[in-house]
């Protein structure tokens, strides 16, 4: 099949949609046939199973208008490529990049087959449907092509790809492969369809902030502000089923049974929220950000716990990270701890301003509640049975807050290029001898958490507000492709 050159990007997205659908269809129909009678696909056959490619090709005659965005640029003229799944699900998020390069560029679009094909998992919708226990995976991946880990990498967020002259070069950060892969992951951690996650992002160490989620939610679809609430194991609230059980109806589906439960708060126009409980730990915290990444999220902020390291916190205090102490080990290769991990100015001012807000402190008596410093990230729990080592790096780094996740999901965001915050709660401090204990820690939550989540939900809407300006210029790289 030819390239077709598209009249706008609307145009190129419908025919991106034309082209999934099609081999998407012809796959499904050739794995229910070989289910039925066994008979395997030709080769023939099998070169339709291909995910669309869109190509962008920058000729500049002109220097283009000055913009601050920043994204929908172009780092040099030539052709940029990528292979794209669901598009019609991405629709909003393509149009947003490609409307300036074609407008403010002059940019033309072309569509058409890649040579790229559409593993058969990513082409069904649940295990269920494997052959119904009749067919073997061995089986299928005789005649079908699978998920190769080979060809599932993130060498052009990391930089590491290599730019081949004749060759285009990439149009986004992650390809259609890279895209299906996370997006079964997400299935499989949160419990939860990866289309309920909103655009807006918060990460949690600690399942009561759900507890609060959920009734902040529930009370939205019942005042009209919200349409409904997605949690793990399939359940939608809507303002029709809102009643006296409705909590207990979300507290009771099978959200143990995943890893890290999601919860989603849809709102009008696709501006609503995603809870992710992450639990404890940074390999949890890069998992499910190497995942939520490909969805292009707005932002994502950490609002959870951590361990206070100043005399003068007392329990309940916030701590608002503007750097972070990484000890956490997992992104050492990726995101060096020599490469520093700036602060958002547009997210640290969302932040302190919804901390105002929430809290109806102001001036002298928001620093006291509020500390703006350093916080270090560890991967290991019982960091406190290492004083006399860590003593040395706490008082160097005049580190404020310590816990095990903040940095990670900074670097992490850092990294892909999704921008990040992190509000924390201090629940004790170690090195003053206030630690958690029972009848204190269950006082503390019933009045910390609800006001902490709070201060992460209207800080998002600051943030939102902001428009564009959020994705910040300080994300990006000197060769970046032109997609955020």
């Amino acid at each position: 099949m030819t390239f077709e050159t598209a009249a706008n990007p609307a145009a190129a997205i419908d025919r991106l949609e034309r082209l999934y659908g099609e081999a998407r269809a012809a796959l499904r129909g050739d794995l229910q046939r070989f289910f039925e009678t066994g008979q395997a696909p030709t080769p023939e056959e099998r070169t339709r199973y291909r995910y669309p490619l869109l190509r962008v090709t920058y000729e500049p005659s002109k220097l283009p208008a000055a913009t601050r965005r920043g994204y929908a640029k172009f780092a040099a003229p030539g052709v940029y490529s990528t292979t794209i799944t669901q598009p019609a699900e991405f629709r909003a998020y393509l149009l947003d990049q490609l409307e300036p390069l074609v407008e403010e560029y002059g940019a033309t679009l072309e569509t058409g087959v890649s040579d790229q094909e559409i593993p058969y998992p990513y082409a069904l919708d649940g295990g269920d449907e494997l052959g119904r226990g009749k067919v073997t995976a061995a089986e299928l991946a005789r005649h079908f092509p699978t998920p190769l880990l080979s060809l599932v990498g993130d060498e052009i967020a990391d930089g590491t790809f290599d730019i081949v002259e004749g060759q285009p070069r990439p149009l986004s950060l992650f390809d259609a492969v890279r895209v299906d892969y996370s997006l079964r992951r997400l299935v499989h951690y949160t419990g939860t369809d990866w289309r309920a996650v909103q655009p807006w992002v918060l990460l949690t160490n600690y399942h009561r902030y759900v507890d609060q989620f959920v009734r902040l939610g529930l009370a939205e679809i019942e005042a009209g502000t919200a349409q409904a609430l997605v949690t793990p194991g399939g359940v939608r609230i809507e303002r029709d089923g809102i009643d006296v059980s409705a909590a207990e109806r979300v507290m009771s589906a099978p959200w143990h049974r995943f890893q890290m439960p999601a919860y989603h708060l849809i709102r009008e126009n696709g501006q609503g929220v995603t809870l992710v409980n992450i639990g404890v730990g940074p390999s949890n915290a890069k998992n499910i950000t190497d995942h939520l990444a490909v969805l292009r999220p707005h932002c994502w902020l950490m609002v959870g716990h951590c361990g206070g390291l100043r005399q003068t916190q007392i329990i309940g205090d916030y701590v608002l990270a503007h750097a972070y102490l990484r000890q956490d080990g997992i992104l050492d290769e990726l995101v060096p701890p020599d490469v520093p991990v700036p602060a958002l100015a547009e997210v640290q001012v969302a932040l302190q301003e919804a901390a105002a807000e929430v809290t109806g402190e102001k001036g002298d008596q928001l620093k006291n509640r509020l500390r703006t410093g350093t916080v270090v990230t560890q991967d290991d729990r019982n960091w406190e049975l290492r004083w006399t080592k860590e003593r040395r790096r706490i008082n160097l780094s005049r580190a404020i807050a310590v816990d095990m996740e903040s940095g990670t999901i900074a670097a992490q965001g850092y990294r892909l290029r999704v921008p990040y915050g992190t509000l924390l709660c201090v629940s004790d401090k170690p090195l003053h001898g206030e630690i958690k204990l029972p009848g204190a820690a269950n006082a503390f939550y019933e009045r910390a958490v609800s006001e902490h989540l709070r201060i992460g939900l209207a800080a998002l809407e600051k943030l939102k507000k902001a428009g564009s300006t959020i994705h910040s210029r300080k994300l990006r790289s000197f060769d970046e492709p032109p997609f955020r």
